[in-house]
């Protein structure tokens, strides 16, 4: 049987099927599986790009070191598992899969918030070296979560904390900056 799974992924997690249009091989219409009776889709919890002028930036750092705390913790964990030697592995897969998803939030906050909705270029000359230090340490933060996923070597978590911090000190006023500094300063490597 053919459904639109491969044309349209979002009607086919949705249990949407085109099979009851399309003829089987005896050229009687197709009876189409039962929809699924739970379905899931994930939706991205960062800012939802309507123009609103409603912005969090801090709240978006402290996300940024939560995510940081997590995937620290998980590396932790899933190193301890490793070294036990007898590690369940059901443990061991949700922490890996923890880890994971708290590196892609960061690289999904710096995408669809900071670089989609924030940083803008600036319209002449002035600002061009702070729009480019900005971009520069946006795009650390999503190679060094990215290496978070790929191994458990806490340095990585160490460099998305230092590069969120400094790009916090291009962008937020003296007073925003010193709330985050007394929040997460020493968290910098």
């Amino acid at each position: 049987m053919k459904t639109c799974a491969l044309l349209c992924p979002a009607l086919a997690l949705a249990g949407v099927s085109l099979a009851a249009t399309l003829p089987s091989a005896s050229g009687a219409p197709a009876v189409p599986p039962p929809a699924p009776a739970v379905a899931s889709v994930l939706v991205p919890e960062d800012h939802c790009q309507v123009p609103c002028g409603i912005y969090g930036d801090r709240m978006r750092i402290d996300m940024l070191m939560e995510d940081a705390a997590t995937i620290e913790k998980g590396m932790e964990k899933i190193r301890g598992l490793e070294e036990a030697g007898n590690a369940n592995p059901n443990q061991l897969v949700r922490w890996i899969m923890t880890k994971d998803q708290h590196a892609a939030h960061i690289q999904e906050m710096v995408a669809s918030y900071w670089l989609a909705q924030r940083v803008k270029a600036p319209a002449g000359e002035e600002g061009v070296e702070k729009y480019h230090q900005q971009l520069t340490l946006l795009h650390g933060i999503t190679v060094a979560a990215m290496k978070c996923k790929q191994t458990t070597d806490p340095a990585h978590v160490a460099r998305v904390r230092a590069l969120a911090l400094e790009f916090s000190r291009t962008w937020f006023s003296k007073e925003d900056l010193e709330h985050i500094l007394s929040h997460h300063g020493s968290q910098g490597g």
